[in-house]
């Protein structure tokens, strides 16, 4: 009879999956570059042990773009728990999205290579992120912030525009979007994300 509990084995290999990702991440934003002999060393990892894992450099960048996705994600009812909707759409999209972006350029380049034979992006991470939208204008809606019939794909759209980003003033081109988006989601009366 089992306790439930985790056996020491598969924690290892849970935290070896990790400990690549993580390295991996690291490799990929600053060069754009899959070295798997780099990453086991930096990892403290056998080179085997990232091939079992990820047996080709199109999965392994592919696992680093979904767990940054999942971050993207995960990071939403936090926002909300700790801010006002509009707040948290503002931290959510100038703090991790477009720093997402602005940071991981290097991912994107790698990202684009590895899916050259693909016509898009994996689905699931776009439908990820529209998720992350759809959580953000929902509560936005209840607060009475932005309009009811408001889609969470049309903002998704006009955040499409962080794609233009310059590397050098990101930060406050990324708040200049924000403010003319919002401003066609706002309810009547609303004028700014800022609580």
């Amino acid at each position: 009879m089992t306790t439930g509990s985790v056996s020491p084995r598969r924690a290892d290999t849970r935290r070896n999956h990790e400990r690549i990702l993580a390295v991996a991440t690291e490799a990929l934003t600053s060069s754009g570059e899959v070295s798997f002999n780099a990453i086991a060393k930096k990892a403290g990892v056998g080179v085997g042990t990232v091939y079992r894992h990820f047996p080709t450099a199109e999965a392994l960048i592919l696992a680093v773009y979904e767990r940054e996705v999942r971050h993207l994600v995960e990071v939403v009812p936090k926002l909300l728990a700790k801010h006002a909707p509009a707040e948290a759409f503002r931290r959510w999209t100038t703090d991790h999205l477009a720093h997402h972006m602005m940071t991981k350029r290097g991912l994107a380049k790698a990202l684009g290579a590895a899916t050259a034979s693909r016509v898009e992006m994996p689905r699931s991470a776009l439908d990820a992120v529209l998720s992350a939208v759809a959580m953000l204008v929902k509560a936005n809606v209840e607060a009475g912030t932005v309009r009811a019939d408001l889609a969470p794909e049309t903002v998704m759209r006009g955040l499409g525009g962080l794609f233009y980003l310059d590397a050098d003033d990101w930060r406050d081109q990324t708040s200049s979007l924000i403010d003319l988006l919002w401003r066609g989601m706002c309810a009547d009366g609303c004028t700014s994300t800022h609580s």
